[in-house]
This record gives structure tokens, C-alpha cells and sequence, in this order.
């Protein structure tokens, strides 16, 4: 299994926050929060890792390397503008080969990590596995909409009516029969089979200032809370 984590968003919503960095390098409890996303893929027994890297490459290429200091091996993939999740996959083709793989949004902090999610994948081998969160205001995110078995049915972004409160966490595990999906994809329209995962700890994304400030403030206290 390989891990294909998204670095190349701008990060226009957190300016000036990203005017003099990339989004995915901003500090969590002084560790950027790209961070955290590399060691929990390494913590899942994933070594090959695709970072896809747009206008930031440089930084992101500095701060990460090739992989080594977290155990990793890293190969750098430019996306010229952000296109998209599918659009991504698309242009890593070759890294992917056809192996299963993680896809990673690369400004999200999952806490508790993502083994159980993997180990479930690997049991029970689904076209693709998605990782979900309950969340107060579902209108501000990707929301997913299940059927009675937990089967995912349905994906809407941003949705004006949810039909869930279950928002997609920013973790995908896809088998290779994805790009064949992907080649065919049209907006809002579920291709492969999936099965539900539900998010067992908790999900902070950094898209906008005054989220980025409540995820510093909190990790800070846990910091502390946990030292003492």
C-alpha cells in the first residue's frame, strides 16, 4: 500500500496567515500539521508516499525531504493549479501504479491516526473506504449520506439540506480500480463501491483562520494539560 497526501492547496482562506507559508507547514503544538499526517501514515506501516505540490513545492520539499526523518520515501508530484481530488489521482498514476493507496489531504489532524482504518481496508478488501466524522454544522463540509447497511450511497459538498450529520474526514483508502473511476468521474457521482468507517477520534481541518486559531489553542492546552 502506498499514501498519496495532498500539499498543494494555496491556502487562500487563512490568508494573511499563508501570505509567507504553506498552509500544510503552519504549526500545531510547533509541529507543522503535515507532520502529523506523515507519521500517522508511517504508523500505519506505509512507507511510499506521493506528495502532490503545487505553488509551495519548495517549502513543502524543504521541510520534508526525502522522507527519511520520518521513515519514508517521498516522491514529489506537481499539480500546475488545483484541480481536485480526482485530478490528482489522475496525474499520480504512474507513482500509484497498481497498488492500493491512502489518499491524505495534508492540512488535516486526525487525532488517534488512521491504522484501524487501513487494517479494516486490508480485512475487507472494499473498492474504497472512507474515513467520517459527525459534525454540528454539516453545511460547511462534504457530506456523505448512507443507506441502512452503512453503505455510502451518496457525496454532496456543502451541502444547503445534509442529509447526514457524517462529514468526510479528508482520508480515503481507494483499491487500483479507482482509475478507472476517475478517468470517467462526473461531478457528484459516486463510482466505486465504499463502505463506511466511521471516524473514531477526532477530526481538526486548518481551512480558515479562526479554525486554525481554535486547533493552536487546543493542542496547546493538551499539551500542557498532558506534561502536567
Amino acid at each position: 500500500m502506498k499514501a498519496l497526501v495532498l500539499a498543494g492547496g494555496a491556502g487562500t482562506r487563512l490568508r494573511p496567515i499563508t501570505h509567507t507559508s504553506a498552509k500544510q507547514l503552519l504549526p500545531v503544538a510547533n509541529k507543522p500539521v503535515l507532520f502529523y499526517g506523515l507519521e500517522a501514515i508511517r504508523d500505519a506501516g506505509i512507507t511510499d508516499v506521493g506528495l502532490v505540490v503545487g505553488d509551495t513545492a519548495a517549502a513543502i520539499e524543504a521541510a520534508v525531504g526525502d522522507g527519511s526523518a520520518f521513515g519514508l520515501r517521498t516522491t514529489y508530484i506537481r499539480q500546475p493549479a488545483p484541480l481536485g481530488l480526482a485530478h490528482a489521482v489522475l496525474i499520480a498514476r504512474d507513482f500509484l501504479g497498481d497498488d492500493d493507496f491512502v489518499m491524505y489531504l495534508g492540512d488535516n489532524f486526525i487525532v488517534g491516526g488512521i491504522t484501524p482504518l487501513v487494517e479494516e481496508f486490508r480485512a475487507q478488501r472494499p473498492d474504497a473506504q472512507i474515513m467520517l466524522t459527525q459534525v454540528p454544522d454539516p453545511r460547511e463540509f462534504g457530506v456523505a449520506e448512507l443507506d441502512a447497511t452503512g453503505q455510502v450511497i451518496g457525496l454532496e459538498e456543502k451541502p444547503r439540506q445534509p442529509r447526514s450529520n457524517l462529514a468526510l474526514v479528508g482520508v480515503y483508502i481507494f483499491s487500483p480500480s479507482v482509475h478507472q473511476a476517475v478517468r470517467s468521474l462526473k461531478p457528484s457521482r459516486l463510482n466505486s463501491k465504499c463502505v463506511l468507517q466511521p471516524c473514531r477520534s477526532q477530526r481538526k481541518s486548518i481551512g480558515a483562520p479562526n479554525r486554525y486559531t481554535a486547533l493552536r489553542l487546543a493542542s496547546t492546552f493538551k499539551t500542557k494539560s498532558t506534561a502536567s
